[in-house]
């Protein structure tokens, strides 16, 4: 998988789906608001080039997760079970493409969600 084809499996687009569809745990900002930090991620992957080291990576981990916990107590704690599961293999998938080598949970260490 590359940086683009993951942009086109964000979490946030099924969450819209999941929105138009009625489900009222979604609103217009908390998911632009997500998707802002999904995206501010991986450019922040992408600026680290080719060979980033896992201190680096892991960084960029800590910045979106510590962002998306503030996002969750602003928009009344809106990331649920499913959502977390989407929000991490998405993180942990990111972090993979960079070059990150781990099989585990990366948001876990710094996750309130």
């Amino acid at each position: 998988m590359t940086f683009e084809e993951l942009i086109q499996s964000k979490p946030t687009i099924a969450w819209k789906q999941r929105m138009d569809e009625g489900d009222d745990l979604f609103t217009g900002e908390n998911i632009q608001a997500v998707d802002e930090v999904l995206d501010a991620y991986i450019s922040g992957l992408k600026e680290l080039g080719e060979r980033p080291t896992a201190e680096a990576i892991l960084k960029q981990v800590e910045e979106a997760v510590s962002r998306l916990n503030e996002w969750n107590d602003e928009y009344d704690y809106f990331i649920e079970t499913m959502e977390r599961e989407e929000l991490a293999e998405f993180i942990g998938e990111g972090a993979k493409i960079a070059g990150l080598a781990s099989e585990e949970d990366i948001t876990e260490e710094w996750r309130e969600w």
